[in-house]
């Protein structure tokens, strides 16, 4: 039996669906019964609607937000308190013991500044599992959120994506990046079971796999090649188990165990 954990990422839309949310979570207190389960979440929307009510201007530099440090107190209390704790909630309604967790937490992941540019945008790295296992160990479900720390005690933010990533690095486990969305689709809407780096550029070349499906179908491509293992795009009303039994979903597969061509389950 594969006991290595899950780590599942949510972007912050589920915030607006109860109903998902509750499915997602009875999902994972099914889940959780054979294998750990982590879930790692971003919560941009949330951000957006307490920035606009503070009056204070996002932009973007090359489709990545610029985050001010005068900023970060409110963003680290959309993310690491309204969202996350909304999220924990959830989690109890349906019978799952949560802990609300933060990357910088256990020191379970340390982050450096991207560039001057963009102010306290994070880059992630592992660090130390032991926290995070040990939290593991208790049965409960870590809910982390996307705010990370400098050494040097500068809180940044972070990507929940790459910090999804670096959570399923520092435990060896599954990843699964969750949204509205059952999965990649071809130019006949009929779902892509898996993709490689080639087939992508091929569907991005030919239009298919376009905006903002390309940045998430790049960042688990990305992922996929950094845990050397499947990474799924897939909908967070979706049964975890059927997820991870290929039932549904897309799996984005790094080159060490693409499918070899003539397979039944290459995409070409």
């Amino acid at each position: 039996m594969n006991r290595s954990p899950i780590v599942i990422k949510v972007g912050g839309a589920l915030l607006d669906d109860a109903a998902a949310m509750t499915r997602l979570f009875l999902s994972i207190k099914d889940v959780k019964a054979t294998r750990p389960v982590v879930v790692v979440h971003g919560g941009g929307p949330l951000v957006e609607t307490l920035m606009a009510s503070l009056g204070l201007q996002s932009t973007k530099i090359d489709g990545l937000r610029v985050t001010p440090d005068d900023h970060m107190p409110y963003i680290c209390g959309a993310l690491a308190g309204a969202a996350n704790k909304q999220l924990c909630a959830a989690a109890l309604a349906t019978g799952v013991t949560p802990v609300g967790l933060s990357l910088l937490d256990g020191n379970m992941v340390v982050c450096e500044p991207l560039a001057e540019k963009y102010g306290a945008v994070g880059v992630p790295a592992t660090a130390e599992s032991t926290f995070l296992k040990n939290v593991l160990a208790q049965g409960v479900l870590p809910v982390i959120s996307s705010i990370g720390s400098s050494p040097q005690g500068r809180l940044l933010n972070v990507n929940a994506d790459q910090a999804a990533t670096v959570i399923a690095e520092l435990l060896d486990g599954e990843l699964l990046l969750l949204s509205n969305v059952d999965g990649v689709l071809d130019a006949n809407k009929a779902l892509i079971v898996e993709l490689t780096a080639n087939s992508i550029k091929q569907y991005a070349d030919d239009g298919v796999i376009t905006d903002g499906m390309k940045v998430k179908v790049d960042a688990a491509l990305q992922s996929a090649e950094t845990l050397k293992r499947a990474v799924f795009i897939a909908s967070w009303s979706a049964d975890i188990a059927d997820i991870l039994n290929k039932n549904t979903g897309t799996q984005i597969l790094p080159e060490k165990i693409a499918p070899r061509e003539g397979d039944a389950g290459d995409t070409e």
